[in-house]
């Protein structure tokens, strides 16, 4: 199975066969082999993906400005927040007594 890193370059094929460069948001998962990259925010079987030929495996890097390394900063805290379980907590009903009024006139 083709294991993608973080942060990798990477060219996604579509069902139409078109070729689209995107980057890896979350590497891929061993156990599923399922790959987050950015395009379409989509999670796809890493057969679809390819390494890009500019790409030196491991030590690259996609964002070449401080720009493009806050959006990818904000998209990592976005879809990391996620896998963060939430907190519940079971509501307890408390009795109400009515009190009923006389009927005014």
């Amino acid at each position: 199975m083709k294991r993608f890193n973080e942060n990798e370059t990477v060219i996604y094929t579509d069902s139409d066969g078109r070729n689209i460069d995107t980057f890896v948001v979350f590497e891929t998962d061993m156990a599923t082999g399922i790959t987050h990259i950015n395009h379409m925010d989509m999670k796809v079987q890493a057969d679809a993906l390819r390494l890009h030929p500019g790409t030196i495996e491991k030590y690259n890097l996609p964002m070449v400005d401080a720009f493009s390394f806050e959006i990818f900063k904000k998209l990592k805290d976005k879809y990391g927040a996620k896998d963060v379980p939430s907190i519940s907590r079971d509501l307890k009903t408390e009795a109400n007594h009515m009190h009923v009024l006389k009927q005014a006139s």
